[in-house]
């Protein structure tokens, strides 16, 4: 901004002034023996523009997000997973996407297992409130303890087009998940 500002007011100062000059200027005097009377340079009278910054009020719109996190008691699906060998951990999987249009409904539906790696299958669904231009945020989450397994999220629904979403597979059904997915097995269902 002060890059533009101060070429501006830089311009605006040098066009705005009023220069008058005041007294006519006279070229010193020579004689021929290299003696000089003094000359006398000419005078000007310099008005500049009368400049005062300052500020205004004005109405705009400017996109606020609020955002309101209440801490309440839920129940929160536990899911305890044994594997000969490995060391358990403790940890919270968490799926969540950003809507606009009308209010949704986001829950994990399934989680699936097969090798090295859990399939958190959720499904979106939308509702009935419109949200207007306004963004929604909606997440479900689960406990789980165990060994350190890949987690490979599934949203069954719309997608949504942001960057929050591009993290996690779409399908619009379950019939159209991978061979894979749907040959592994479940270890949580809804």
């Amino acid at each position: 901004m002060k890059k533009i500002v101060l070429p501006l007011l830089i311009v605006a100062l040098i066009s705005s002034c009023n220069v008058k000059k005041d007294e006519k200027g006279e070229l010193p005097n020579l004689d021929v023996d290299v003696s000089a009377d003094a000359g006398e340079l000419p005078e000007y009278e310099v008005n500049w523009a009368d400049v005062n910054i300052g500020t205004t009020t004005k109405t705009v719109e400017i996109p606020k997000v609020i955002v309101v996190m209440e801490e309440e008691e839920v129940e929160v699906p536990v899911i305890d997973v044994d594997m000969p060998g490995e060391d358990k951990m403790e940890r919270t999987i968490v799926v969540e996407a950003e809507v606009t249009g009308n209010e949704h409904n986001l829950e994990i539906q399934e989680v699936r297992a097969s090798d090295r790696r859990l399939y958190v299958i959720s499904e979106l669904d939308k509702l009935e409130t419109n949200l207007g231009d306004k963004k929604m945020r909606v997440q479900d989450q689960l406990e789980i303890n165990a060994p350190d397994l890949d987690v490979v999220h599934i949203i069954v629904g719309e997608h949504a087009d942001n960057v929050l979403n591009n993290q996690y597979r779409y399908v619009n059904s379950m019939n159209d998940l991978d061979t894979k997915v749907r040959d592994a097995q479940v270890i949580y269902s809804k």
